[in-house]
């Protein structure tokens, strides 16, 4: 069978994010490694995730380098799993998202928010380019484009002509 994966999907940031993170558990194991879970017995049973399952996603996290499998036990050998820099690093990407999913309940519809752990007060999160400090939410003020690296089908793909993508009205000023 042919491939419906086209080239520059292969090296595409977005696309190989998405490889190693984008499946339901995956998010939800790295949302409780996050929350200070770091055992089996912990995301099985916060989960409700079956057995098989479980031990598949952590195996892909242990071997993409976002979990590291440790001994915590010797008599069995028990392990935990232990969120690694990398995986640490996606901790903005999970809060993000789960920000997005807020964003469009109704404040008594939340079942989780994310708030200043010193004061209680719930935190808008959003992204910004940390040189400006300028929120990156507007498509036309900041645009992918292709990188150094880049083959000559991604090279194509920001060569084309782009759809026009509205513009997005601020009324709330930023930093």
């Amino acid at each position: 069978m042919a491939s419906r994966i086209r080239l520059e999907d292969r090296e595409c940031p977005l696309s190989t994010t998405v490889q190693h993170v984008g499946e339901w558990w995956t998010l939800l194991i790295l949302h409780d490694a996050f929350d200070g879970y770091t055992r089996f017995d912990q995301f099985q049973e916060n989960l409700g995730i079956s057995s098989s399952m479980l031990t598949a996603r952590l195996k892909t996290l242990v071997t993409d380098g976002l979990l590291e499998r440790r001994p915590y036990q010797s008599n069995p050998v028990r392990h935990e799993y232990v969120l690694t820099d990398l995986g640490h690093s996606l901790r903005p990407v999970i809060v993000t998202l789960a920000a997005w999913g807020n964003s469009r309940l109704a404040a008594r519809e939340r079942s989780m928010i994310l708030v200043d752990a010193d004061t209680g007060e719930e935190v808008e999160p959003v992204v910004v380019d940390a040189r400006t400090g300028r929120r990156l939410d507007d498509s036309r003020a900041y645009v992918f484009t292709a990188g150094p690296s880049a083959s000559d089908a991604m090279r194509s793909r920001y060569t084309r002509q782009r759809p026009a993508a509205p513009r997005e009205e601020r009324t709330t000023a930023t930093a």
